[in-house]
């Protein structure tokens, strides 16, 4: 016998709970495009390191690199040793960052803010996809959402995706969305499901997060 589906009406009740401290939140993340390229290029790392990791501890990892000057400067096999125990695939994530870091080089410092103009920040989201290694719609998404851009993309993570499943906004989980196709029929759905509750969809990654986990993050 299957588990009793959870009540839609429970979410929305959670989340008029929680939306103080969502909002909150997000408002945090809405200026940061504006921000320096180095705290712009420190959130795209810890984009890179959360695929398959815990956030906290890839959080950890990111402003460890930073208070030893590496995040900027530091090579693979300086970066190594720090993220290693705090993110999963350690080696091939500090080659990631390296990569990432190259691509937005200009001379001595980074220019990553002159990616992020444009009229059509889905465009933006694709390049991202495109040219940075470790990047798929997920974390290209989480990155442009941190960062005050990507308030209308969905992050479909483990998370979300048996939370979507639970609810009955999608039959089954997929095996995998690294088809753009896949990951574009989800989110649309997710966006259904998120006009049908009332619930915008850049508070509800944080609203299934924080139930989950106890506490709103990113």
């Amino acid at each position: 016998m299957n588990p009793a589906r959870p009540s839609a009406k429970k979410l929305v009740s959670e989340y008029r709970k929680l939306r103080p401290a969502i909002r909150k939140r997000l408002g945090e993340f809405r200026p940061l495009h504006k921000a320096a390229d180095e705290k712009i290029f420190s959130e795209l790392c810890y984009c890179i390191f959360t695929a398959n990791a815990n956030a906290l501890r890839c959080d950890e990892a990111v402003k460890e690199l930073v208070r030893k000057d590496l995040l900027l400067k530091g090579t693979a096999g300086q970066i190594r040793p720090v993220i290693k125990g705090r993110v999963r695939f350690h080696n091939k994530k500090a080659d990631y960052l390296v990569g990432a870091r190259r691509l937005f080089r200009r001379g001595a410092s980074i220019d990553i803010k002159c990616r992020l103009r444009a009229d059509d920040i889905f465009k933006v989201r694709e390049w991202l996809v495109e040219n940075i290694k470790g990047f798929g719609y997920k974390e290209a998404s989480h990155f442009l959402r941190n960062i005050g851009l990507g308030m209308d993309m969905a992050i479909l993570d483990r998370h979300i995706l048996k939370n979507l499943q639970n609810y009955g906004v999608i039959k089954r989980i997929p095996p995998s969305l690294g088809s753009r196709r896949v990951y574009l029929k989800v989110e649309e759905k997710m966006k259904a499901f998120s006009k049908k509750t009332g619930i915008p969809l850049e508070d509800m990654d944080l609203l299934l997060w924080a139930m989950q986990t106890g506490f709103v993050f990113k």
